[in-house]
């Protein structure tokens, strides 16, 4: 099982009267883990590193735990009403992360002692809404099953979230450290879903998150603990054998779910920004992701800001692939959208 280990650890002072912080320094000082004191979690100095790469790859072994005191909740659409800060950043080195652009050079993954405020927090949303259910998503800045080890954070909100009939979760990971969620009494109203691509893909773009096997084991035990559950494919590449692999992909899946059931699918091509663009090839100048714009079209956003996607011709090709392998296995499925 792919586990986090953080080579450094840093503690807001405030952090420490909380019994989660007291936990965590104990366990980080027994298995002789560096830790030191930071003033406040979004400004953490002395991560290593000359090169911007081993800046953000150190950024990502640095653990900083601390107090979520901002408890305004961004907004999550279209797939959530409110976003449910848990977590920030995430262990993993995927090349293309939208997070490199939002969290900047050095995306610390930070942990927040605080769990029973945010959720008290979520509760004041939800009462706000009455009688209308308001949906939370709890990976929109992160992915929160590599420390949830060590939390336990998402386990006590799929509780929360099960004793309130106008309150709904739901996550997406690319990691299959699920064994601890299984047990939680969810009573279907978190949806769980899990980020799936071809072997290639995550091979070269997706280091240090686990590989789609496991991914789908994680998948069909989620399936049989009860849990609503979604796929995201993303991001859809376009390379040698792509439609060859991705079939393998879809039905590899299928043979773990049954067949009747009813899951949602997100679809979403890769696409970039040049100031994306420019952040990747700081942090993987080597990399080989499909990055020139002679082979994309350039398209304005809703934000008002543009990316560069796949053309028309390869879009409408992209989607009749996909709606065509998934209607086949999965004839119960929706496809909420391919963007």
């Amino acid at each position: 099982m792919l586990r986090y280990q953080p080579k450094r650890v840093f503690i807001e002072p405030d952090a420490l009267e909380y019994p989660l912080g007291i936990k965590l320094q104990a366990l980080f000082t027994d298995a002789d883990i560096p830790i030191e004191t930071t003033t406040a979690h979004n400004r953490v100095t002395g991560i290593p590193g000359k090169s911007d790469k081993e800046k953000y790859i150190q950024a990502k072994r640095s653990l900083v735990i601390g107090v979520r005191r901002s408890l305004t909740f961004q907004s999550c659409k279209p797939s959530a009403h409110y976003q449910l800060p848990l977590v920030t950043s995430c262990p993993g080195l995927c090349e293309y992360c939208y997070l490199q652009t939002t969290l900047g050079p050095k995306p610390a993954v930070r942990i927040y002692v605080n769990t029973d405020q945010i959720l008290a927090k979520a509760s004041e949303y939800m009462r706000a809404k009455e009688p209308d259910i308001t949906i939370f998503e709890g990976a929109a800045t992160s992915d929160p099953i590599p420390v949830e080890y060590l939390t336990g954070a998402l386990k006590q909100a799929i509780e929360f979230f099960g004793q309130t009939p106008l309150g709904r979760f739901r996550f997406v990971t690319k990691f299959a450290d699920v064994d601890s969620l299984l047990t939680a009494a969810h009573q279907e109203h978190t949806e769980i879903r899990f980020s799936l691509n071809t072997d290639t893909v995550i091979d070269t773009y997706e280091k240090g998150t686990s590989s789609a096997k496991a991914r789908l084991e994680a998948a069909e035990k989620v399936a049989k603990a009860g849990y609503p559950i979604g796929f995201l494919l993303a991001p859809i590449l376009i390379y040698e054998n792509w439609q060859v692999e991705y079939t393998q992909l879809i039905t590899a899946l299928a043979r773990r779910l049954p067949k009747d059931i009813h899951v949602g699918f997100e679809l979403i091509t890769h696409r970039y920004t040049t100031r994306a663009k420019n952040n990747i090839l700081k942090v993987f100048p080597d990399t080989t992701l499909p990055m020139d714009e002679s082979e994309r079209q350039f398209k304005y956003g809703q934000f008002g800001y543009g990316k560069y996607v796949y053309p028309k011709e390869t879009m409408a090709a992209i989607k009749e692939f996909f709606h065509q392998e998934l209607n086949t296995h999965f004839p119960y499925a929706s496809i909420a959208y391919l963007v």
